[in-house]
């Protein structure tokens, strides 16, 4: 199974719950989904920024190799499961490939909350402590309804 994250940048965002979600699926012993991310105006192999690298490692994830990568059609193909953080984000992957169907999200809907991902880029250290708070709480709900449909066989 393949998760897709999507921001616009993929060097804030997306890579942050990329890093969450995987060590949450860990966590709760699930093998199998490759956890993945990417931007809708990203410029590809740029590192994560450094107030996402500084926040992430305050929390235990280790975010220096990630690498941002634009997202393509073929990505969203492969998808199982696209949550992007942002109803505008949301949009321009159905724009990019209008036959993506049921399988695309915005994060906080899949997770069963309201509401986008603030955008931290540019902000200082405390911006990015609040959008981690706010993603983590989206990620294991998020992660929570995966694990049981991945069970449930679905």
């Amino acid at each position: 199974m393949k998760l897709l994250f999507v921001c616009t940048g993929n060097t804030c965002r997306s890579g942050m719950a990329r890093a969450m979600a995987s060590r949450e699926l860990e966590k709760d012993g699930v093998a199998g989904v490759e956890v993945l991310s990417a931007g809708t105006c990203a410029i590809s192999g740029q590192p994560a920024s450094p107030n996402a690298l500084a926040v992430m490692q305050e929390m235990g994830i280790d975010l220096k190799d990630h690498r941002s990568a634009i997202i393509d059609k073929r990505m969203v193909e492969e998808a199982d499961l696209i949550l992007a953080m942002t109803a505008g984000h949301r949009q321009a992957v159905y724009e990019l490939c209008p036959e993506v169907g049921p399988k695309l999200h915005t994060l906080a809907g899949y997770a069963l909350m309201t509401g986008d991902v603030h955008d931290p880029y540019g902000g200082d250290l405390e911006t990015y402590r609040r959008v981690a708070d706010q993603l983590e709480g989206m990620i294991r709900s998020a992660v929570d309804r995966l694990v049981k449909e991945i069970r449930a066989g679905l």
